[in-house]
């Protein structure tokens, strides 16, 4: 059994002290395998606000932990540095690469960054770089495979179509057919959990986005929030995983599991059940 702790769009230098605090004792206090951060790291991608971030990385330690850029981690004003080295702070600060890709006993996560200097905001998701991503993920025997954007592969308001990664279906029907079983998203500061089927798809995969970890630009009303994913293998073939989505509560300054979906593999996919929290 592997435990996975999804975190995305903490904005450092917007952040909630006291929630980035609360963060940091409930993921030392748990014993997850890995910690996959989905990207807008930073609010403005300035030195002092990489370094705010890496401090609280470090602090995680000796957790092990993965992160990939989003929009925000791209310069906004200085057009020098994102015309022409725009993850300079980011692989200066965070990691040099910016597609991590881990290999455990029971998964396997692989990272495509959809950023683009050229775009303000939206992700791409070009087809030749996506079916070289899914060929290298097809190659592996191993239980569960997930793909992490930053940018959401699917969206379950209307309202929030037009922040989908552009290519979406094409590329989950190459990841879908390729073996991928979950995709990890941020982005939009929005969790939910959902199924995707793309046409032409094989089978039915697991969307799960998380909201802003500890930054004070939520939307909507929703707390601060991160995910959760426990992932076995049971008697025979079948597959489950469990995941969880943890809400800030103000009141006793801690996460809470809030919702918590089972996820159980069949013949045409993944099936999604909310459970008691």
């Amino acid at each position: 059994m592997t435990t996975v702790a999804h975190i995305s769009d903490p904005h450092f230098g917007t952040v909630d002290v006291t929630v980035r605090d609360a963060l940091l004792r409930d993921l030392r206090a748990d014993d997850v395998d890995l910690i996959v951060l989905t990207g807008d790291i930073t609010q403005r991608a300035r030195a002092r606000q990489f370094r705010e971030a890496r401090e609280f990385l470090d602090a995680l330690s000796p957790n092990q932990w993965i992160a990939i850029p989003g929009n925000h981690d791209i310069p906004l004003f200085d057009i020098f540095t994102r015309a022409f080295h725009p993850y300079r702070l980011f692989q200066r600060f965070i990691s040099a690469e910016l597609e991590p890709f881990v290999v455990g006993e029971d998964f396997a996560i692989t990272c495509f960054n959809a950023t683009r200097r050229t775009r303000h905001k939206n992700g791409v998701l070009p087809e030749g770089a996506v079916t070289k991503s899914a060929s290298r993920l097809s190659r592996l025997s191993v239980p569960f495979k997930v793909v992490v954007t930053h940018q959401p592969l699917a969206v379950t308001l209307e309202t929030e179509m037009h922040n989908r990664a552009r290519g979406a279906d094409t590329a989950l029907r190459h990841w879908i057919d390729a073996g991928a079983d979950l995709f990890l998203g941020g982005h939009i500061h929005l969790p939910y959990c959902t199924t995707v089927q793309p046409p032409g798809a094989s089978r039915a995969a697991v969307v799960l986005q998380a909201g802003t970890s500890v930054s004070l630009r939520v939307r909507h009303g929703v707390p601060n929030s991160y995910n959760r994913l426990i992932f076995a293998q049971t008697i025979g073939s079948e597959r489950r995983m469990r995941l969880e989505r943890c809400d800030y509560d103000a009141a006793t300054r801690s996460f809470t599991t809030t919702h918590v979906y089972e996820a159980i593999s069949g013949p045409t996919g993944w099936t999604l059940t909310l459970q008691p929290p």
